[in-house]
């Protein structure tokens, strides 16, 4: 296992300091070091990182403005030469706290929490399964997508149909399509989306869920046996 890093830090000494401590070790992948957070923030929107080592004390935007405008917040492990942002750094919900100089055994002990709380948080997400919430019937209903066979449009509503049941739902086709994992589901129709896990059988005009024939538009049986070579 690697967390992607990103170290930023004005100090270019620090940041040498830093991002060595970070290549020398086994469970750590750099992404970058950058001397404000208007360059961290350019890097993270374009790749994931998993833990930030991050200063306080920064020119034009410091280390807790830079965390307040993340719509996505990483783990954190604040580096700082005071004492004195320690109860203001784990409101952030800090993963650390680190004090300047920084010794290789305490930045080690850092890493290693940063590394078990990243498990944790992958073995629940892992037991409790990818899902999302759709409203129905005045209801908030937590949906497992694995139990998703397919989503139909019905009217104004489409119709989310699972394993257990089906449930009508005030939303649109293409809401759907952005939600659902790109991997796992595919518009095959205008009116019908499809869990390629569920897919039976299929040929040119129809793909098969149990005893369900799903229509397949003129141009999307490619696209259906690529994402079958791939499931």
């Amino acid at each position: 296992m690697k967390l992607n890093c990103v170290v930023v830090d004005d100090s270019s000494i620090q940041r040498i300091i830093i991002a060595k401590l970070v290549n020398n070790h086994p469970n750590l992948h750099l992404i970058g070091d950058f001397s404000n957070a208007i360059e961290a923030r350019s890097c993270m929107s374009v790749h994931n990182v998993d833990l930030i080592f991050l200063d306080i004390e920064m020119p034009v935007i410091s280390g807790f403005d830079f965390l307040d405008g993340l719509k996505i917040k990483p783990q954190i492990i604040f580096i700082t030469s005071k004492a004195e942002y320690a109860m203001k750094a784990f409101d952030y919900d800090a993963t650390d706290y680190l004090q300047k100089p920084i010794a290789i055994d305490r930045f080690n002990a850092s890493v290693r929490r940063a590394i078990d709380l990243y498990s944790l948080k992958k073995e629940n997400k892992e037991e409790e399964g990818e899902h999302i919430f759709i409203k129905s019937n005045l209801k908030k209903l937590k949906i497992f997508t694995s139990k998703i066979k397919w989503i139909e449009a019905f009217g104004d509503y489409v119709r989310v149909v699972t394993e257990e049941d089906s449930n009508l739902v005030l939303s649109t086709m293409k809401s759907f399509e952005n939600d659902l994992s790109k991997e796992k589901f595919i518009r095959v129709h205008k009116s019908y989306i499809i869990n390629i896990d569920k897919v039976e059988r299929f040929n040119s005009k129809f793909a098969e869920i149990g005893i369900t024939k799903i229509p397949l538009s003129r141009n999307k049986k490619e696209d259906l046996v690529k994402a079958l070579s791939f499931a």
